[in-house]
């Protein structure tokens, strides 16, 4: 004889593996990755075997930038604060390649090299640089070149950065390219 006070009744727990891989699957496919950060920039091609490719540059053309294990700036051998290195570096690139500066307001033109498709600005970090102070330091010189660009787009156009054509764009990325020498500082 069969008790029916005692009996349980049971859940059928035969699905519950594939609702769970389901909901599983449709997490994944619907959830935001977040896309990695870094920094654009396109690198040189490489030197053609059997080919010197070292480049003499003028002295007066290359702008050093050192960063110490301690997150020391220097500027030709000065110590600068992070908040100064655009300045320096658009007072370095800017003259037009006459010496003579749109934007300068006054500023001292020895410091400037030839010429801004010339300039090079050389930075040089030790490897305990912490990596917010090289992106600090990476967007204060983006930052000048774009400031640059802009202005020159301005001037020339009569244009925003943002309103011009492609032609126009390759213009003003070619009256100040972006040449930035990077090594370990040694």
């Amino acid at each position: 004889m069969k008790n029916s006070r005692h009996s349980m009744p049971q859940v059928n727990a035969g699905s519950m593996a594939d609702i769970a891989f389901l909901l599983l699957i449709f997490f994944l496919v619907t959830a935001m990755i977040p896309k990695d950060k870094g920094i654009n920039r396109k690198l040189p091609t490489p030197c053609p075997y059997g080919e010197i490719c070292d480049t003499q540059i003028n002295k007066r053309n290359m702008l050093e930038v050192h960063v110490n294990s301690n997150n020391e700036l220097f500027v030709e051998n000065e110590i600068v604060k992070i908040e100064n290195l655009k300045a320096l570096a658009i007072e370095f690139l800017d003259n037009n390649g006459d010496k003579s500066c749109n934007y300068c307001n006054g500023k001292n033109l020895n410091a400037s090299s030839d010429n801004p498709k010339e300039a090079v600005i050389s930075l040089k970090n030790d490897s305990q640089t912490s990596y917010d102070f090289y992106i600090q330091i990476q967007d204060e010189l983006t930052n000048a070149y774009y400031e640059l660009r802009s202005n020159y787009a301005t001037t020339k156009f009569k244009k925003s950065v943002n309103a011009l054509t492609k032609a126009e764009l390759l213009e003003v990325r070619e009256a100040y390219p972006f040449i930035l020498s990077e090594a370990e500082l040694k």
